[in-house]
């Protein structure tokens, strides 16, 4: 499946039925393991690539990460969600006009957040969070490509877990063109399945960073489409600093006899 079309497609038909899960590379080598592993789609992480860049989260510059989605969906032949932040402005216009330019990298799915980065108002006003999705789902139209839009409020990972206020901003954005709703960060299945039925008929898509919930369970709570954010990211880290410290800190090398091997990992990949 290479075709922007086919991929687009794609990931739509997955949206449709049944539940997915969609992890979350940050570079072409994790996707193309990933892809290798069975996953039938891909979505990025603005975490996992910014540190991979040695910068905090949501600190790269648009142009950056449209190189870098490009690079992502042309790596691997399935279909890629873009995780592109609050679409790089806070004006609706804007917002449109950066959506046009990453539909053009080859994604097949993206997302647009409601949060601001300001702790004391860390959320759009309602009618501006509207508006900016809104912008976004005319843009993909005029675009003509068939990328899936979702609409995504942060309030529960940025200091306002008000699960009304969330319901009423997703089943907004769900009104003004969202086709996946995803509010990170809510980890009651009580709460996960108040939002799938709010917003029902719409796909849900649910943040899964630690083990509170097993794919069975989300599933039947409602639950169309499973991601793991910069999860799989700080796993990688997790076990790259564990072996740096030991070697820093004592000396020893133990943790490098756990890694996988030079064959296996360089195997993996082909001439390609």
């Amino acid at each position: 499946m290479t075709d922007i079309t086919d991929r687009c497609r794609e990931f739509r038909r997955l949206h449709q039925s049944g539940c997915f899960v969609i992890p979350n590379p940050w570079d072409p080598g994790s996707a193309r393991t990933l892809a290798r592993l069975g996953f039938p789609a891909l979505a990025t992480t603005s975490s996992g690539f910014a540190w991979s860049l040695g910068r905090r989260d949501n600190s790269i510059p648009l142009e950056t990460v449209l190189v870098h989605l490009r690079a992502i969906a042309e790596s691997v032949e399935v279909p890629v969600n873009a995780d592109f932040e609050g679409g790089f402005a806070i004006e609706p216009a804007e917002v449109g006009s950066n959506v046009a330019a990453a539909a053009r990298t080859g994604v097949a799915g993206l997302s647009i957040e409601d949060s601001t980065g300001n702790p004391s108002r860390p959320l759009f006003d309602f009618n501006l969070a509207v508006e900016r999705i809104r912008a976004a789902r005319r843009a993909i139209d005029e675009s003509g490509t068939g990328v899936l839009l979702t609409g995504r409020s942060e309030g529960f990972i940025a200091g306002r877990p008000d699960l009304p206020e969330t319901i009423r901003r997703l089943t907004a954005y769900a009104e003004a063109g969202a086709e996946c709703l995803y509010a990170p960060g809510i980890r009651s299945m009580a709460d996960i399945a108040a939002v799938v039925r709010a917003v029902a008929p719409r796909p849900v898509n649910v943040l899964v960073g630690s083990d509170f919930a097993t794919v069975t369970e989300l599933a039947g709570a409602g639950v169309r489409r499973i991601s793991v954010g910069g999860a799989l990211a700080r796993a990688a880290w997790t076990g790259f600093l564990a072996a740096a410290r030991e070697i820093a800190e004592k000396g020893t090398f133990t943790n490098l006899g756990r890694a996988v091997s030079h064959a296996e990992l360089d195997g993996s990949f082909g001439a390609g």
